[in-house]
């Protein structure tokens, strides 16, 4: 659970998405649904979500009639929710409980919702939902919405495929062919793309992204080469950029190379640890990581604290 930011005390916020898993060879029609079409598929969400949890029912539900890569949901402060979160806190006010859904108007998504061309195409597409008290909720609703947060944590993983018509409905409205359709929350997701990561071969980053998620203000490292040198601090990830003699000394330490052979080979090496590099600074940027590269004259850490 997060909460946004504001001058009082912010009420619990449950973060989440529908997630459509889609066929691999299936075009997509649409990444974003007029706000006509919107409403439909929002109630289904929301019914959804109270047959997991029936306090749900109780709570405002926000969501948007878009689907997402999940580099875009799993960023630090959850950028995406909270800019659901600020619109609600901007619609005009209806009976409680509310169902919020933004759709697009003109073809534009209100704010800053539009899903990025950069990360169009995957097989996994989110469909993000917020669940938070009403606006002028007291101390009951907060407890409810931690309630509902930590039956939604304890259950959606084993229990949180969405319905029939749900999968339908979506599959219809985006124009797409949906394998699965099922609720996560944004720690779920988190723990989803650590496997994933660590299928890619990026498992020694995961702890890195980790903190960066979970707590933006957060310090952590990566140092494990031959691995390159990474310092998440400030808010920020730092790499450091190595001198030829530093990084010969901490990524080359065997025998001396006096061989035409040996040069070749930790050229070679040299080069895969720069391509190392820029695929850890590419997989922070699509999570809206600042990425700062720090010249380094020695092997240590000392230029990236």
């Amino acid at each position: 659970m997060s909460s946004a930011a504001s001058p009082h005390p912010a009420p619990l916020h449950v973060l989440g998405a529908l997630a459509l898993e889609l066929r691999g060879d299936a075009p997509v029609a649409r990444q974003a649904l007029a706000q006509t079409q919107v409403g439909a598929l929002a109630a289904l969400i929301a019914r959804d979500l109270a047959a997991f949890a029936p306090d749900a029912a109780t709570l405002e539900l926000v969501t948007v009639g878009a689907h997402y890569d999940p580099v875009e949901l799993l960023r630090p402060g959850w950028p995406l929710h909270h800019e659901l979160d600020q619109l609600a806190a901007r619609a005009p006010g209806r009976p409680e409980p509310r169902v919020i859904a933004f759709g697009a108007h003109a073809g534009q998504l209100p704010g800053t919702l539009a899903p990025s061309a950069d990360f169009f195409g995957g097989p996994l597409r989110l469909v993000p939902f917020l669940l938070s008290p009403q606006a002028l909720a007291g101390d009951n609703d907060d407890a409810t919405a931690a309630r509902v947060g930590d039956a939604l944590e304890s259950g959606l993983l084993e229990r949180g495929m969405a319905g029939a018509d749900t999968a339908l409905a979506a599959q219809d409205a985006f124009g797409v062919q949906v394998e699965h359709a099922r609720y996560l929350t944004v720690h779920d997701l988190a723990a989803m793309m650590a496997l994933q990561y660590e299928h890619a071969g990026l498992a020694p980053l995961w702890p890195l992204l980790e903190t960066a998620l979970l707590q933006p203000q957060g310090e952590e490292w990566l140092d494990a080469p031959p691995e390159p040198l990474v310092h998440y601090v400030d808010g920020e990830a730092r790499i450091a950029l190595f001198e030829p003699r530093a990084w010969k000394a901490r990524y080359a330490t065997d025998a001396p190379c006096n061989t035409p052979e040996c040069r070749e080979r930790l050229e070679r090496q040299h080069q895969h640890f720069q391509t190392r590099q820029r695929q850890i600074a590419a997989v922070l940027g699509a999570h809206g990581i600042t990425v700062n590269f720090v010249h380094s004259p020695g092997e240590g850490r000392e230029a990236l604290t």
